[in-house]
């Protein structure tokens, strides 16, 4: 039987349409459809809250005239209708993310294959996009690496490819656990571990390179638990904001010693690379 969603229909200024998006993805929506208006943001009928999703219109009021509307749609496969709609991308000429379906192409030295679930982190995002391409210039050989709010798991498995043998992924999401999961042994990943749940429920470890795509809050909150994750001389990678964010997140890495090497935006949104001297 397939699953039944609820479409919530929001109109605002779509400066703000990317914001909200991972705002809406922090409470269960899965997929999202910009228009002229705005949004179309989906979510499985169990997880929908009407108060919840008002509350977030509401918190945005005094930023931006925002409205919404809801309905709850007829069953139908929406991943079938999601991969009509999914194309390959393509990262700095050498990386590119495909779906099962998709034929392979040999120009590219690394070619990730998932299989979407009306997910974050297929990489069409911004913030995947820019940490892809930041993972090209770390040297992952040998390394171990920590994927922070995996998602379908494709910054793990590109780690795996350029070279990192001891790779730990997690995600609170059973459906990202599922799917990282999934994709880990599409893209025939033999060093990667995932599981589902979140950083407090990782056994501690250190690793050479920590990767945690989010978002804002959650970074000011975690930042200095994912510091004692992080092995002296080692790399911790942040996306998952605006670029109006970098002081506040580099001022909490800098609270615990780490060192701010590089940065990088894309839309307004922002990548962040410390050291761990």
């Amino acid at each position: 039987m397939p699953a039944t969603y609820y479409e919530a229909r929001l109109t605002l200024n779509p400066d703000f349409n990317e914001i909200v998006m991972a705002e809406l993805g922090q409470i269960g929506y899965e997929s999202f459809v910009e228009t002229d208006e705005g949004l179309l943001a989906y979510i499985i009928d169990e997880q929908f809250d009407a108060a919840q999703l008002q509350q977030l219109v509401d918190d945005y009021q005094s930023m931006t005239p925002i409205a919404v509307e809801y309905q709850q749609l007829e069953p139908k496969n929406w991943n079938e209708e999601w991969e009509k709609n999914y194309q390959p991308i393509e990262v700095a000429g050498k990386i590119r993310v495909r779906a099962s379906y998709h034929e392979p192409n040999p120009a590219f030295q690394y070619e990730i294959v998932i299989d979407p679930k009306m997910s974050f982190g297929t990489g069409h995002h911004e913030t995947t996009t820019l940490v892809m391409e930041q993972q090209l210039s770390l040297d992952h050989q040998g390394k171990s690496l920590l994927d922070v709010g995996s998602g379908t798991g494709i910054l793990a498995i590109l780690g795996e490819m350029l070279g990192a043998t001891k790779l730990t992924a997690f995600d609170i999401e059973e459906w990202a656990y599922l799917n990282a999961v999934e994709n880990a042994e599409m893209n025939g990943c033999k060093h990667m571990t995932v599981f589902q749940g979140t950083i407090e429920d990782c056994p501690h470890d250190t690793y050479d390179i920590v990767l945690a795509n989010i978002n804002r809050n959650i970074l000011l909150r975690e930042i200095p638990i994912y510091e004692t994750f992080l092995k002296a001389g080692g790399t911790m990678m942040v996306s998952g904001f605006y670029e109006f964010d970098i002081a506040d997140i580099t001022q909490k890495a800098e609270e615990v010693g780490l060192k701010l090497v590089a940065q990088k935006t894309l839309n307004q949104w922002a990548t962040l690379r410390f050291e761990k001297p």
